[in-house]
C-alpha cells in the first residue's frame, strides 16, 4: 500500500521541460501509489530537454483547458528554463496552477518551475527556493528566497535543481499524502491585493 493510494496528480509541462525533473518526480510519485496525468498546453507530445539537448517526448494526457482543478490532489511542476517560460504566457496555464494554490491543493515545482508560481501571483508571504537566477522575481513578487535543498511553505515544496530530485520527491510525496492545507487558505486571503 503506498502513501499516495487513491490519489491523482497533475503533472503541467510544456515544451522545454526538464526530462530528469519530469521523469524521476513522477515515478517516485507512481511508486508511491498515485495516477498522474501529463497537462500540457497542446495535444500531442511535449519535448522534453536534457539542459540544452532535445532529449524524449513524453504524450500528453490533457491539454490545461481541458483539466479542472476539481479532478486532482496535488500538482507537480517540473522545471527547465523553456517549460515555464512557455506556461507562464499561457493564462489558462497561470489560472490552473492558481486554482490549486486557492483551493489548498499541494503543489510541487523545481528549479525554474516557480517562475510560474511568481506569474500565477501566490508567492507574496511564501519561502521557497528555485534555480539562483529566479530568486529576484521571487522577491520582488513578494515571497522570501533561500538557497536550500528543499522548501516546504504552506503546502508549496520547492527545490533548486536536478540534484534536489531525491529530498524534492520525499517532500513532494509527504504533502500530497497530507492533502489539503487550511493554512494555505490563511495566505491567500492575505494575498488577496493582487
Amino acid at each position: 500500500m503506498g502513501k499516495l493510494d487513491g490519489k491523482k496528480i497533475a503533472v503541467l509541462a510544456a515544451e522545454g521541460v526538464e526530462q530528469v525533473e519530469l521523469e524521476k518526480p513522477v515515478k517516485a510519485l507512481r511508486d508511491a501509489g498515485a495516477e498522474t496525468e501529463l497537462i500540457s498546453l497542446e495535444r500531442g507530445t511535449v519535448q522534453a530537454m536534457n539542459h540544452i539537448d532535445k532529449a524524449d517526448t513524453f504524450p500528453v494526457d490533457r491539454t490545461v483547458d481541458e483539466a479542472s482543478v476539481d479532478n486532482y490532489d496535488g500538482l507537480l511542476l517540473p522545471g527547465g528554463a523553456v517549460n515555464p517560460d512557455n506556461l507562464r504566457q499561457s493564462e489558462e496555464a497561470v489560472a490552473f496552477v492558481r486554482g490549486f494554490f486557492d483551493t489548498g491543493r499541494p503543489i510541487a515545482a523545481i528549479c525554474h518551475a516557480p517562475w510560474v508560481l511568481v506569474e500565477a501571483d501566490v508567492v507574496r508571504g511564501l519561502h521557497l527556493t528555485s534555480w539562483p537566477s529566479l530568486r529576484t522575481d521571487i522577491r520582488n513578487a513578494g515571497g522570501t528566497w533561500s538557497d536550500e535543498q528543499v522548501i516546504t511553505d504552506h503546502g508549496v515544496v520547492t527545490s533548486r535543481k536536478p540534484d534536489d530530485i531525491p529530498a524534492f520527491s520525499e517532500k513532494m510525496i509527504e504533502e500530497f499524502a497530507e492533502g489539503r492545507h487550511d493554512r494555505q487558505d490563511v495566505a491567500t486571503a492575505s494575498a488577496t491585493a493582487r
